[in-house]
């Protein structure tokens, strides 16, 4: 009897300081890691970098093969979009990639293998420019021969690798952002990624039940509206696969093995949407896309990283 007694749950006082203690820690974590508006809306920070590439040879980066390189983590989405169109396009031969890895007790990216004398992405990005303190995000375009960061907007490198490098492609004839349907594409880029692409971040990051709950309908109310216009469409666009596809298909690849656990995206999986999940399937298995991303990765970098949402570290079968 007396070693039960020794082995008696904490008291009320000790569950809710430990309780206070956590939640002080897990939103001080939070606001580096995501910061918030104050109804605790998740707001994402700009790209810095937005500088283009041109086939005009007098511009400031102009268009060569073999000059840049792409950052990329395996496990990101906005990485991913860009090693999609370079697969799509037939550009590996013309754009190097070199791997991150992100690192929960260095806070940041660090490199597979040593680059450009670096050994961490923050490295390369004071490389670039010796006074920046901004955040230091993938994917990276980066320009060899002047040693500085060209672009880190995911969305815009994936216009600059759909247009300006063609003549280096070994699918010159494919273009994912045709006059004809640009209009189409950019209002679904607008939807897809409010609700999509950013919004299940803002599901996973936000720090009050009412921007969680704000976040997951509108999330959802999106997956649904697309799994209906999918009854009628191979694509997005109808039966031409473009950027807003791309941008699309590198959330919902995520979404069964991440965000519908850690980001609390519960509500249905893509699995359960019959339209959507054929449209998964049948860009995964153009030729080349499942070289763009690892599952493994994914997994690890999520499940393993972001330890204020899951600070076991524990890894999902």
């Amino acid at each position: 009897m007396s070693n039960q007694k020794n082995k008696s749950l904490p008291t009320s006082f000790l569950i809710v300081t430990a309780k206070w203690i956590w939640q002080t820690l897990w939103k001080t974590m939070m606001s580096q890691l995501a910061p918030s508006s104050t109804q605790g809306n998740y707001q994402r920070p700009s790209s810095q970098f937005r500088h283009s590439v041109s086939q005009k040879q007098d511009a400031l980066y102009p268009s060569e093969q073999g000059r840049y390189r792409l950052y990329v983590g395996m496990g990101c989405p906005w990485a991913h979009r860009t090693l999609m169109v370079r697969a799509l396009k037939g550009l590996e031969n013309a754009i190097e990639i070199t791997i991150v890895i992100p690192s929960v007790n260095q806070g940041g990216w660090v490199m597979a293998e040593p680059s450009e004398n670096c050994q961490s992405l923050k490295q390369l990005y004071q490389l670039s420019q010796s006074n920046y303190q901004g955040r230091c995000t993938v994917p990276v375009l980066w320009d060899k021969k002047t040693k500085t960061i060209v672009n880190n907007e995911s969305a815009e490198i994936i216009i600059i690798l759909n247009e300006q490098f063609n003549q280096f492609a070994t699918n010159k004839e494919l273009n994912l952002d045709p006059e004809q349907l640009h209009n189409d594409i950019e209002a679904w880029n607008e939807k897809i990624y409010h609700n999509v692409n950013n919004g299940v971040y803002r599901c996973g990051f936000a720090q009050t039940q009412s921007a969680y709950e704000d976040a997951c309908r509108g999330l959802f109310k999106t997956l649904d509206a697309i799994e209906l216009h999918l009854e009628n469409n191979i694509y997005l666009c109808g039966d031409k696969l473009t950027l807003a596809d791309v941008r699309l298909f590198t959330t919902l690849i995520r979404f069964d093995v991440a965000y519908y656990g850690l980001f609390k995206c519960s509500i249905k999986r893509i699995s359960d949407y019959p339209n959507l999940s054929r449209y998964v399937h049948d860009i995964d298995n153009l030729p080349n896309i499942k070289t763009t991303y690892d599952v493994a990765a994914i997994k690890q970098d999520y499940f393993g990283n972001l330890f204020p949402l899951n600070p076991s570290g524990i890894i999902p079968l």
